[in-house]
C-alpha cells in the first residue's frame, strides 16, 4: 500500500511517497519513508505513526 502525502490521487507534495510492505507468511510490516528511512513492526498503527512523524522519526 502506498499513499501520496498531502493530496489526492496525484501523489501529494513533490512526489513524497510513504510505503508499507507486508512480508508474506508473517505479521511483519515494513514502513518506508520518502527520505529512505525504514521501520519494521507487527502493528500497522505503529508503522503509520512512525511514517507520519517525518522528519522527527528516527532513521532505523
Amino acid at each position: 500500500m502506498s499513499t501520496g502525502r498531502g493530496g489526492g490521487p496525484g501523489g501529494g507534495r513533490g512526489g513524497e511517497r510513504l510505503r508499507v510492505e507486508w512480508s508474506p507468511g508473517s505479521d511483519t510490516l515494513t514502513g518506508i519513508c520518502h527520505c529512505g528511512a525504514q521501520h519494521t513492526a507487527g502493528d500497522p498503527v505503529e508503522i503509520w505513526a512512525w511514517l507520519l512523524a517525518h522528519p522527527e522519526h528516527p532513521a532505523s
